[in-house]
């Protein structure tokens, strides 16, 4: 799926972990927060009935991703792990997913799918693979240090500004047809988060 897309359906996470403090935790919940959550759900409900590229598979695996970070959301809320240090999680995070999905790719039919890529004995494929994986290493240790040393509302600012940018800069690099419905649910969901980033800065 496109990075604007796959986004759109991540954000929807914040749905999961909304719904449990109201009707779990018995929480009080803002009408700002309540219409940020309702924003991000209705664009990622009306994402795939207007994607024009919609594949079943890639938003198969983005709703596994989403009830992934959901729940560890909600695990989090549950359980704070004062022991563990944020780099300490992310480690853990990082051998969970590959243990799901090394056992989910068998029944999603993408185990032995992955032996028909054309481009799997390609050197190139292999060294951008690794690339990616140092790149995203590097920016995991960045996001923990940013983490630490900010308060939880400009933590937010920060990650909702980087996810507008790769947005805005992923249709230069990656194909990507989207007609007016499709960029009507993304503009909801990035308002949907600015929402929900005021309400955290603000307390509300």
């Amino acid at each position: 799926e496109p990075i604007p897309v796959f986004l759109t359906v991540h954000n929807a996470a914040e749905v999961l972990t909304c719904g449990f403090q109201k009707f779990v935790q018995k929480e009080q919940t803002s009408h700002l927060k309540v219409c940020s959550v309702l924003f991000l759900l209705v664009a990622a409900v009306c994402l795939p009935l207007c994607d024009t590229q919609f594949d079943p598979n890639g938003y198969l695996w983005a709703l596994i991703h989403l009830i992934c970070v959901g729940a560890y959301k909600v695990f989090h809320k549950l359980w704070k792990p004062s022991s563990l240090s944020d780099l300490d999680q992310q480690y853990i995070n990082y051998v969970f997913s590959v243990v799901l999905l090394a056992s989910a790719s068998h029944p999603a039919g993408d185990l032995f799918s992955a032996l028909d890529f054309p481009f799997l004995y390609f050197y190139r494929f292999h060294s951008s693979c690794c690339a990616s994986g140092l790149l995203g290493f590097l920016l995991m240790l960045h996001t923990v240090k940013l983490k630490s040393s900010t308060t939880s509302g400009q933590y937010a600012a920060w990650s909702f500004l980087a996810k507008v940018i790769t947005a805005s800069l992923s249709p230069f690099f990656f194909v990507m047809t989207a007609n007016v419905l499709t960029v009507s649910c993304l503009v909801i969901s990035g308002v949907g988060e600015a929402l929900l980033v005021y309400a955290e800065r603000t307390g509300t």
